[in-house]
Parts: C-alpha cells; sequence; structure tokens
C-alpha cells in the first residue's frame, strides 16, 4: 500500500494525483516550491489570489495541464503553522481518502514536508496519514442487486519524505485503521445474519488468522458454570447463547492480564419490556462492544505488543417466546448474586454480569469492558463521547488518554454510595437490575461493577458513539468502529 520516495523528480511523477498541504500566511514547502516551478508559479498565482480554502481540513482540486507527471492535485489548508492538532489532520486527510475514493483514483501521493508545517513530528503525521486513509476507505456492504461497474479503488500511497522509516509509522496507523473497519463490518451486519453462533464464528476465524487461543461456552457448559443471567436473556431465542473466549500471550514472564470483554447482544427488541417498533431495526448494533473488542484484537494480533490479552464475549439474542425471562423473574449470577429483573431491556448489564465474572474467573488482572448499554448514556453525551465507570481512577485516566490519541474522547461519571445504594432496591434479590431513570448510565454501569470484585475496571458505554446517522470525513453513516482503537492503544501503551 504504502511506498517512500526520498529522491523524487518532478517532472517523473507517475501518481494519479498528488496531495499537498497549505498555510495561512506561510512559505510554500521545498517540495511545493519544487512543484511550484514546474508549473510556472500557478501555486503562487492561486496563493496571491485567495483561491485556496480558507476552512481547515478542505482542499482545492487543481489540473497540472502536462505541467508536472501528475494530472491532479488536491491542495489541503489546513490553518496556521504550527497549530494543527492530531485530529483535524484525520479529518482533513480523511476527507482527501473520500475524494480519492469518490474519483476513483489507485495511485495517490503525499509531498510530507508540506505537512511537517503542522508542528505535529513524522511519526504522528505519518501514523495518522495511514490511520486517516484506512478509515475512509470503508464502506458499508449493502445487499442491493450489483452492477457490472468494475470496482477501481486506492492501491497504492506514495510519500514524498527525506526521513526514512515514515512508511513503518503509516503502515501502524493503517493497521489501527483496519482494526475499526472491522468493527464496523461487524455492527453493520443484519441481525439474521450474525447470531450468536455467526459472531462465534468471527471471533474464530479473527483467532485464527492470528493464531489466538480461543473456545466457545456452549449453554450445557454455561449451566455447569452457573451463568444464570446471560442463560435467562437467551431463553427468549431460538438461538443458543455463546460464551466467546480468545487470549493473546504476548509476555510468558509477566502474570498481568489485561481483559477486553464485549457485550454481543446480536439483536435486542427488549423482551417483554418491549421496546418501540420505530428504529427497533438499528437494534442489530447492540453488539457494539464485541465489535470494538474483536477490532481491538485484529490490531493487537497483527502489532503484537509485549501484553497479555484475554477478550471475553457474553453473546445472545434479547427476543420474546413463552420460556424468556419476565419482569419480577429473580436470576443467579455466575458469582452466586441473585438479581430482580424488573425490567428486560436491561439485558445487556445481565449478560456482561457473567461475561466480566468468567473474565476474573480466568485471571484477569485488569479490565475493561465495552457496551451499547444505556439510551441515558446518549441523552447525557451525545454522538461525541463514550461515558464511563470506574472503580480504578489511574486504570480511568489511562483509557482516556488513549481516547485523546485516537480521537475518541472518554468521560468518566461520578461513581459514589448513594449511587450504588440504588442497585440495592429489591426486596428479593441482592440486586435490582434497573432502578429507575435517576443516572441510568451511572447505575447501569455500578451493576456491572458488582461481579468484578476487587479487579481494576472500567465500563465504555458506547450507546451513542458506536454508529452515527451521518458520515463524516472517515466514513459512511452507521457503525464508527469507536473503541477499537483506543483499546488497542491502551494495551499498546500499558
Amino acid at each position: 500500500m504504502f511506498k517512500e520516495k526520498a529522491q523524487w523528480n518532478v517532472g517523473q511523477m507517475d501518481e494519479q494525483v498528488l496531495v499537498l498541504a497549505v498555510w495561512n500566511k506561510g512559505d510554500f514547502s521545498t517540495g511545493v516550491k519544487a512543484i511550484d516551478k514546474e508549473m510556472n508559479g500557478q501555486l503562487t498565482e492561486l496563493s496571491k489570489q485567495k483561491s485556496f480554502p480558507n476552512k481547515k481540513g478542505s482542499f482545492v482540486e487543481l489540473f497540472t495541464l502536462g505541467t508536472i507527471g501528475v494530472k491532479k492535485i488536491y491542495a489541503v489548508y489546513l490553518g496556521e503553522e504550527g497549530q494543527l492538532h492530531k485530529d483535524e489532520l484525520r479529518n482533513a486527510v480523511g476527507n482527501v481518502g473520500l475524494a480519492l475514493k469518490k474519483d476513483k483514483v489507485e495511485h495517490a501521493a503525499f509531498v510530507i514536508d508540506s505537512f511537517a508545517k503542522s508542528g505535529l513530528s513524522l511519526e504522528e503525521i505519518a501514523f495518522t496519514c495511514g490511520e486517516a486513509i484506512a478509515l475512509s476507505s470503508y464502506d458499508k456492504l449493502t445487499y442491493k442487486e450489483k452492477t457490472n461497474e468494475v470496482k477501481k479503488e486506492l492501491t497504492s500511497v506514495s510519500f514524498y519524505v527525506d526521513e526514512e522509516g515514515f512508511t513503518k509509522h503509516a503502515e501502524l496507523g493503517y493497521t489501527y485503521g483496519e482494526g475499526a473497519n472491522t468493527t464496523r463490518r461487524l455492527v453493520n451486519i443484519p441481525g439474521n445474519l450474525l447470531t450468536p453462533t455467526d459472531l462465534a464464528n468471527e471471533a474464530k476465524a479473527i483467532a485464527d488468522k492470528h493464531r489466538f487461543e480461543f473456545n466457545v461456552l456452549e449453554e450445557e457448559e454455561m449451566e455447569t458454570l452457573g451463568m444464570g443471567a446471560l442463560l435467562a436473556v437467551s431463553r427468549g431465542s431460538d438461538q443458543p447463547a455463546k460464551m466467546i473466549v480468545m487470549r493473546y500471550n504476548g509476555d510468558s514472564d509477566s502474570e498481568e492480564v489485561t481483559a477486553l470483554v464485549g457485550k454481543g447482544l446480536t439483536f435486542d427488541a427488549g423482551g417483554y419490556s418491549l421496546k418501540p417498533a420505530a428504529n427497533m431495526h438499528t437494534m442489530k448494533t447492540d453488539m457494539g462492544g464485541a465489535g470494538a473488542v474483536l477490532g481491538a484484537m485484529d490490531i493487537i494480533g497483527r502489532t503484537k505488543p509485549k501484553q497479555n490479552v484475554l477478550c471475553v464475549i457474553p453473546s445472545s439474542e434479547n427476543l420474546i417466546n413463552g420460556s424468556a425471562m419476565k419482569p419480577g423473574d429473580v436470576l443467579r449470577a455466575m458469582n452466586g448474586k441473585t438479581i430482580e429483573v424488573r425490567n428486560t431491556d436491561a439485558e445487556g448489564r445481565l449478560i456482561l454480569a457473567d461475561g466480566v465474572a468468567y473474565a476474573v474467573q480466568l485471571g484477569a488482572t485488569r479490565l475493561i469492558d465495552v457496551a451499547t448499554l444505556t439510551g441515558a448514556c446518549v441523552v447525557a453525551l451525545g454522538q461525541e463521547t463514550t461515558g464511563a465507570v470506574t472503580n480504578d481512577e489511574r486504570l480511568m485516566e489511562r483509557i482516556r488518554q488513549a481516547g485523546d490519541e485516537t480521537g475518541e474522547p472518554v468521560w468518566a461519571f461520578p461513581n459514589s454510595q448513594p449511587y450504588k445504594d440504588m442497585l440495592k432496591t429489591s426486596d428479593v434479590a441482592d440486586l435490582n437490575n434497573a432502578p429507575g431513570r435517576a443516572g441510568g448510565s451511572i447505575t447501569a454501569g455500578l451493576f456491572i461493577g458488582e461481579f468484578v470484585g476487587s479487579t481494576p475496571w472500567v465500563h465504555l458505554d458506547v450507546a451513542g458513539t458506536a454508529s452515527k446517522d451521518k458520515g463524516s470525513s472517515t466514513g459512511p453513516a452507521g457503525a464508527t468502529g469507536v473503541m477499537a482503537r483506543t483499546l488497542a492503544k491502551f494495551v499498546e501503551q500499558s
């Protein structure tokens, strides 16, 4: 995909599109000056006439008319020199990627010294370019009638740069972007094509590709282990539940194990606490947490950090039949705690209760769970920020930092005792699975925390961030792939 060209002749460039950065009031870089000279000062003239865009991240297309080897230039405006944030560069290159896809460009190039005026390091520029190229390349799979049109897509990107090793960092960024695309692909699959069994098969394909240890618990084994919460949710469906487990052993000298636990609810109708018909079709995305941890494992399998990582996915559907759980039922989870079901649509926390308890039993020394858990989180934080609940502020801060690096912000909710007390309001069981609307995201997260014991833990609620109604510079509407990159970055930095 990526090539590095240290010595280059403007007239011999053979790519279809050349991408360069322009800045407000700054001089052109050495590379851009050489191009401008061959183009008889056309770029200088456009700058004098203020013909370049003035919105950061936007670009103008220029035809070279045979003056240099490439046919077209994308001149990307990046604002003031030295004041570019990595998120802004990701969005800018994402816009370029979308345009390359629209124009069916197969070979493109970037003049890197023009981007070096950003204030970011070359490593950051390389990683972010690779990441954005991967993210913007994603197309949502549709099931419409196919055309006979030959598909053309970006197959090579050249970086005109004097520093060696640039492509290494770009390829790492591309790996992170591809991991997020793995998440997107899974989350966008319709529920009839992604049952718990199908999800287990998808996980096995990732495990086989990277030679991870892999195992799936069937319902009979779950019964033996006392996973009454997951099995109760699954009873309403003809599809059997699965407890999916994979393990990456990257450091045999360490006993530390990071567990990534993802909610794998492949379709959620709400059970007897039935959801409204409007927008119920979007509940195919309720396995967004499972998608995130699988995307992260895909990245981890490629980057091979010196860490031990355990991935656990409790998976089921939440539907209605004669055997489905009912409001008022009392369940016993794997760790022995009893739960009164006040709302069958508060099922994600039930399957995660057994999921995180099993991860602890398997040796997790720190644990992060990811789930499209509560509508209350969408109300609180919208679609831009992931909500969090934790029992360990240091672990929370490291997750927050990883999210900041990947452009996936995380915000921690409070976790004080009055919220915990709200879970103890059942008169027949240890816990109430739905104590009310007030503080709903907090109590839902703290409910899961009841099953991790003293293990350092962070819960990430991606209900608002896992999918979006509108596309962006880094991809179409639908699944965003959120948290795959953040989780992988956290593991990399641990």
